[in-house]
């Protein structure tokens, strides 16, 4: 046992399992980070340089594929030179970096996610009044505080984690994860534990509970309306409900492995569970919710297409002409007529 005091890195034990096939998990690993650079920044440029997509939902879009990269970037590096090293230490002010970014990574994910709930509610329960209530100050607002309620929230958790006495330096992890840091505790969590089920409260159950009631809400209005008006708003929310499921299951894996003795897993397993938090989410998000001009941008013509009109293409929509996207059941009103 080594006391808190003396500990200066910790150990990553599961990279001690990889074996002679660390050059193909290498390859594997950095082909995926290189594919999440590539599609989210691809993604972000394209929201930015275009105008017409300088709308309240592709806005919250850029923000989550800003997240994704800010995730990944967080455990990749490291992951990439454990995989080839032979000692897989970390050092304690990295570890504490890392857990940081971990978990602010997925309380930003949650919160845009439940952000882009009340915006699919407010655009299609309220669309007379969606221009004056999403307004580009609001939705910059929304963008920041986003940022500084995950930072401020766990910056507290980290602040609890830190003060603990630690008898062990040993993390069956291929990451740092701040439940792993508390196991290592030989002092009183009792504070650490209470704290971290007041965070869980306002992390999970509260986004959660906002968005079931935007649905709800949503779901109702679309009983009401006609079948096409139905499906433009299963076509609207459809990246968002698959961005919300995709990182639900991911979660649920990173929760799980932390929660429950994995030793009988193979390593192999053990160590997609542990990255698929990191991986899937940032793939998935910018192909189900990215948007791209028609023809991809070497063959739009602006003066090919009237002024007010855009052509937007989702994954799971038909090239479709749509003049305004703040309405999608097409509601008769002033704003889209």
């Amino acid at each position: 046992m080594e006391n808190s005091s003396h500990i200066t890195s910790f150990n990553l034990a599961t990279y001690s399992e990889i074996g002679h096939i660390r050059y193909f998990y290498f390859s594997v690993m950095l082909t995926l980070y290189l594919a999440i650079i590539l599609t989210n920044s691809i993604l972000i440029g394209v929201i930015i340089f275009e105008r017409t997509l300088h709308e309240p939902m592709y806005l919250f879009v850029c923000n989550l594929s800003v997240n994704e990269l800010y995730g990944s970037t967080a455990v990749f590096p490291s992951l990439l030179v454990n995989i080839l090293s032979d000692v897989h230490d970390i050092s304690w002010v990295y570890c504490i970096l890392q857990i940081f970014c971990l978990y602010t990574y997925g309380s930003i994910e949650l919160s845009n996610v439940t952000v882009m709930a009340y915006d699919r509610y407010v655009s299609i329960c309220h669309p007379l009044h969606y221009n004056s209530i999403m307004t580009s100050t609001k939705v910059y607002i929304f963008i920041v505080l986003i940022w500084l309620y995950s930072f401020s929230k766990f910056s507290i958790v980290l602040s609890l984690s830190v003060r603990l006495t630690l008898c062990a330096n040993i993390i069956e992890k291929v990451y740092c994860d701040n439940y792993s840091l508390v196991k290592l505790a030989c002092s009183d969590t009792t504070i650490n534990n209470y704290y971290g089920i007041f965070n869980v409260f306002l992390s999970i159950v509260v986004p959660v509970t906002l968005i079931l009631y935007s649905y709800i809400r949503i779901l109702r209005i679309c009983l009401k309306a006609s079948k096409e008006s139905q499906l433009k708003a299963f076509n609207t929310c459809t990246p968002h409900s698959v961005s919300l499921v995709n990182f639900s299951v991911s979660s649920i894996f990173e929760i799980g492995q932390s929660r429950f003795n994995l030793e009988h897993v193979p390593t192999a397993a053990r160590i997609i569970i542990s990255i698929y938090f990191l991986v899937i989410p940032p793939l998935i998000n910018p192909v189900i919710c990215g948007v791209r001009i028609t023809k991809v941008r070497t063959s739009y013509a602006p003066e090919n297409y009237p002024q007010n009109e855009t052509v937007i293409l989702f994954v799971f929509n038909t090239v479709t002409y749509m003049p305004c996207i703040t309405c999608p059941l097409s509601i008769m009103c002033n704003i889209c007529q």
